[in-house]
């Protein structure tokens, strides 16, 4: 049977009926499942339900949750507030071909709370607000090449995804995202490296009549959640005014650094801002914002607009209203909390780590964080990139910490959310002693 086989891989009983549904999965899926961020280790666990800092799998085994729906819920699941008002607004309807009075209130927050929008529309996901922001960008200045850093994630839009790992193809150009991918992509994408001050002018110089927008993520995760230099966002900013190029920062992810975002936290000061995860409530959503003769490329009075957005569920009452409540409660006071526990614990994996001379480190900041298995954290993107060997002592770490009771993420940023406790983080920070306790045998020198 395809459970015996999939426990004779390591897969425990205890979650046969994550096995079960797998199988379910395979005649329907390709590969067996409809998302191909979801972990496998060799199947994935299927979940039954969430409450605060915990969620549930199929075979009701209680797991603390580092992901989060990858850095979406910041309240945790099943937030009250949330619940309430998605409860009321279920039965006056969930869609409307007309605007309602939620997607104001929601706007009126993002506009009164991040100096960077003036002006903001809602979509859908993080990819439909980096494709709608590079559209923009490329309407208001009339060029078309878009440069961005390498080790960056910002979803699955052609232009966006070029060189996302950093390669490159034999002739020197950005790899595309997929086989097929029209070529002339990569004609209009400029790859360079995050933290490289001093490259950025000799870089852009020779294109600079053609690039509408410079596409930053303030503190790229998938790069190891790499801080940016003051010098860094200098030169940035300084060559964006110089040659008239719009700076577009993609916070889809890094608006949970604090109250007013990522790119208020490093002094970078954007054209235009992606949003998302964090301001829907755990609902689909995402948005566009920035200065108001920028958006005005969207619509200015009853004129024809440069770029036409729309989407038949974008600004659906149901993520308005979730979104405003959960933004509601992430206060100057909530986030000084969350960064409070983010500090202790990375301080706390990091000690541990340092007191057993283990070739780990510990990136992060403010609720975010990523063990790397080798001594000193990452600089660049290269260096974020594991080993076959470094994969493998993270696989045993994440599977450690699954046995231990916590989804911690493998690959990819873990982050709190406003249920958890001191408590929770001690485990996670103990979770982690425990496994370079067990493992001490293990020859870190060779690792290093």
């Amino acid at each position: 049977m395809f459970t015996d086989k999939v426990q004779g891989l390591g897969w425990p009983a205890v979650r046969a009926h994550s096995a079960h549904l797998f199988h379910r999965g395979n005649h329907v899926f390709p590969a067996g499942l409809t998302r191909s961020t979801v972990e496998k280790d060799p199947i994935p666990i299927y979940l039954a339900r969430g409450e605060g800092a915990y969620v549930w799998d199929e075979d009701d085994n209680r797991l603390l949750d580092l992901n989060n729906n990858f850095t979406t819920l910041i309240h945790g699941h099943g937030f009250e507030p949330v619940i309430d008002v998605v409860e009321r607004v279920l039965k006056t309807g969930t869609c409307f071909a007309n605007p309602t009075e939620h997607e104001i209130a929601l706007a009126e927050l993002l506009v009164s709370r991040i100096p960077a929008i003036d002006r903001v529309r809602f979509v859908n996901s993080g990819t439909e607000a980096v494709m709608f922001a590079v559209k923009a960008a490329r309407a208001y200045t009339r060029r078309s090449t878009i440069v961005r850093f390498t080790g960056a994630y910002h979803g699955a839009y052609d232009w966006a995804e070029a060189g996302q790992g950093g390669t490159v193809t034999d002739t020197g150009r950005p790899k595309l995202g997929y086989p097929g991918a029209p070529p002339a992509v990569a004609d209009n994408v400029i790859v360079l490296d995050f933290n490289d001050a001093a490259g950025i002018e000799q870089a852009i110089v020779p294109r600079a009549g053609d690039i509408a927008a410079i596409l930053i993520d303030p503190t790229p995760s998938r790069a190891g959640l790499l801080h940016p230099t003051p010098e860094f966002v200098a030169a940035v900013s300084a060559v964006a005014l110089k040659y008239d190029i719009l700076l577009i920062a993609d916070e889809v992810l890094n608006l949970r650094q604090g109250f007013a975002g990522a790119s208020a936290r490093y002094g970078l000061e954007p054209d235009l801002i992606t949003v998302g995860k964090i301001i829907g409530g755990g609902f689909p959503i995402g948005a566009i914002g920035g200065r108001a003769d920028v958006m005005a490329v969207f619509g200015v009075d009853d004129k024809t607009p440069l770029v036409s957005q729309g989407g038949t569920f974008s600004a659906n009452p149901v993520s308005m209203v979730a979104g405003k409540a959960a933004m509601d409660a992430l206060t100057v006071e909530a986030f000084d909390r969350l960064e409070r526990l983010g500090d202790r614990v990375r301080t706390g994996l990091t000690e541990a780590a340092l007191k057993r001379n283990a070739p780990f480190s510990v990136s992060g900041v403010a609720s975010l964080f990523r063990v790397h298995p080798r001594k000193a954290a990452p600089v660049n993107s290269s260096s974020a990139t594991m080993t076959p060997a470094e994969a493998v002592t993270m696989r045993a770490l994440s599977r450690h910490f699954l046995a231990s009771g916590i989804l911690l993420p493998f690959g990819a940023a873990a982050c709190l959310s406003t249920p958890m406790t001191d408590a929770d983080v001690d485990t996670v920070i103990d979770t982690f002693d425990d496994f370079l306790e067990k493992n001490s045998h293990m020859a870190w020198e060779e690792q290093q």
